[in-house]
């Protein structure tokens, strides 16, 4: 696979390394989330026409995204991030797909981890930032996806994600 340009398969792993570990990652379609422990939602999140990214050090861009709280549901957890990462509020949303992350080496070899992935138009709210995120943008949706800080691996799987949520990635 050429990972600058395509976008990853449905249920095609790629591998990639987060955090000093190796996992095998593949996009799974709606409704059904595939097996697996769940891991939270992730959202690329769209205010108007701009694309909004969050950071934590002003250096390393990321979209909205986190665990679940004790008996959160899926789009309950996208709502919350958006909401504690972005200060913004989700006034329409879709979900695009799940992320499906294997952990072949390092010290969770073995996990399985699922994580349901969204398209959310938002409402930006004063920027009050309390928890781990200290930095956002608002960017053009044609520069959102080159801006990304991407683990190794994973372009073909955020091309797949801005495809499904109808962002162009350049």
């Amino acid at each position: 696979m050429n990972e600058q340009r395509e976008s990853a398969r449905d249920g095609a792993a790629v591998a990639a390394v987060i955090n000093g570990q190796t996992w095998h990652v593949a996009w799974h379609p709606p409704p059904e989330p595939p097996p697996g422990t769940p891991h939270g939602a992730e959202a690329l999140c769209l205010a108007d026409d701009r694309v909004v990214v969050v950071s934590g050090d002003g250096r390393h861009w990321g979209l909205p995204a986190g665990r679940p709280e004790q008996h959160e549901q899926w789009a309950g957890t996208m709502r919350r991030e958006v909401r504690e990462e972005a200060c913004a509020a989700v006034t329409g949303c879709r979900l695009l797909g799940f992320s499906r992350g294997v952990c072949v080496r390092g010290s969770q070899e073995g996990l399985v981890l699922v994580r349901s992935m969204w398209r959310a138009e938002v409402q930006l709210e004063p920027w009050e930032p309390q928890f781990e995120m200290s930095h956002r943008r608002l960017l053009p949706a044609r520069q959102a996806f080159r801006s990304l800080t991407v683990p190794g691996g994973l372009v073909p799987f955020y091309r797949r994600l801005f495809a499904e949520a109808g962002v162009p990635t350049s």
